[in-house]
């Protein structure tokens, strides 16, 4: 393991860094990235908007993308400096992951030249913002269980259905639709991928209110939604395989993400707090746990090195991604109820009368979602179990079986 950059990407990060020392403004390292934009209104979309069109005209947006497309066909390791180097300055949250992340991809490899050519650079530039539609209440890990229908009337394809868990929804001109069209195929067959017009007729966005206050995630309902055939992505019933794709960048991208409150903050949280009179970090338990955090997340930190290890060789990495969510979710849900214990009955407050703000109350809040996002704690297991340890897959009752004939609760 090896963690200098070469001199290859020792020029690169300097390159970086001069660029964003000249349009941005470095953020104090204990100063949390900029909050969530339902909190800011429609200044913060814009915002966002401005600082991606300014990446977009000097080079830096999207770098991996092939040139062809606005990009600069970097690497994956330049791609990890860069957004190591941005996390470093003010600059405000990003609204276009899905969409330059996951969708962007999968339009460049599925997608029709029309197709390629209308939404890729207004993605690129931030000037048009993207969802994914995928998860339903009864589909979320099984996805291929989705029941939203499309159905073919003349030029056009009549949605009616839900989607939940919609990241956005209420910011985005576009998003990515995965349908049932054809229920008598089996589940992974009959489905087909689109592009739907968030604006168009018959789709409603009602954003979910989440236990920590925030609404980011939203219930689409589509009730006799039209969606033009030029929208649809890959062949009819041919949908799984662009599902595919964008599921395979979407855990790329989560992987490259991070942030949050971390064992230094633990640390300044004992010293402020009081146990039996006396600072608790003067307790040897309270010592005791926030070491045992320390070395958990040391571990996870080695981990992710050997994944960025691999991706400057140019090779593949392994399983460490799926182990690092595995591990760090309920890692950052134990260090945020341990900090809340710290705070005693002061814990259960959840604004800016809290100690540190409330970071670690929306910490704790907001993990149990972790442990969902980008695959469940038991589907990542699954994971590691059959393609790692390489065990028996589990039974399916469902294979080979029309999608129609599929028994349901319902």
């Amino acid at each position: 393991m090896d963690f200098e950059d070469t001199p290859e990407e020792a020029a690169f990060r300097a390159e970086a860094r001069a660029w964003l020392d000249a349009n941005a403004k470095l953020r104090n390292p204990d100063e949390p990235p900029m909050g969530m934009l339902e909190e800011e209104g429609g200044g913060g979309v814009k915002r966002a908007q401005q600082w991606q069109a300014k990446k977009a005209d000097a080079g830096w947006a999207c770098i991996t993308w092939p040139k062809e497309y606005g990009g600069r066909a970097a690497s994956s390791i330049q791609s990890v400096i860069w957004n190591q180097e941005e996390g470093r300055y003010r600059t405000p949250p990003s609204i276009f992951g899905i969409g330059q992340g996951m969708l962007g991809p999968t339009i460049m490899t599925h997608g029709t030249q029309e197709q390629k050519d209308r939404y890729i650079q207004p993605m690129l530039r931030g000037e048009e913002i993207w969802c994914q539609l995928f998860s339903e209440p009864a589909a979320g890990s099984d996805l291929a269980g989705l029941r939203t229908t499309a159905v073919k009337d003349g030029d056009d394809w009549v949605v009616n259905g839900q989607k939940i868990w919609t990241t956005g929804a209420q910011f985005c001109k576009w998003g990515m639709i995965v349908t049932r069209t054809d229920p008598h195929a089996v589940k992974h067959a009959g489905i087909t991928y689109f592009i739907v017009d968030m604006e168009s007729p018959g789709v409603e966005i009602r954003p979910i209110k989440q236990i920590a206050g925030a609404s980011g995630f939203n219930e689409v309902f589509f009730t006799d939604c039209r969606i033009p055939d030029k929208n649809r992505v890959g062949a009819v019933n041919d949908g799984w395989r662009g599902a595919i794709t964008t599921l395979m960048n979407e855990r790329s991208s989560i992987g490259a993400g991070g942030g949050g409150a971390g064992v230094k903050d633990l640390l300044r949280l004992a010293k402020q707090c009081k146990r039996n009179g006396r600072p608790a970090i003067e307790d040897s338990s309270v010592r005791q746990q926030i070491a045992d955090f320390y070395i958990r997340t040391k571990g996870l930190s080695y981990t992710g090195s050997r994944t960025l290890t691999a991706i400057s060789k140019g090779t593949t990495p392994g399983p460490e991604s799926s182990i690092g969510k595995l591990v760090g979710a309920p890692l950052r849900q134990q260090m945020a109820a341990f900090a809340m214990d710290l705070q005693g009955a002061a814990g259960s407050l959840v604004n800016q009368d809290a100690a540190e703000e409330g970071i670690w109350q929306l910490a704790w809040l907001g993990a149990p979602g972790m442990r969902l996002a980008g695959g469940t704690d038991e589907i990542l297991r699954n994971i590691v179990s059959e393609r790692v340890l390489g065990l028996p897959s589990e039974m399916r009752a469902d294979k080979g079986v029309a999608f129609s004939d599929i028994p349901t609760g319902s």
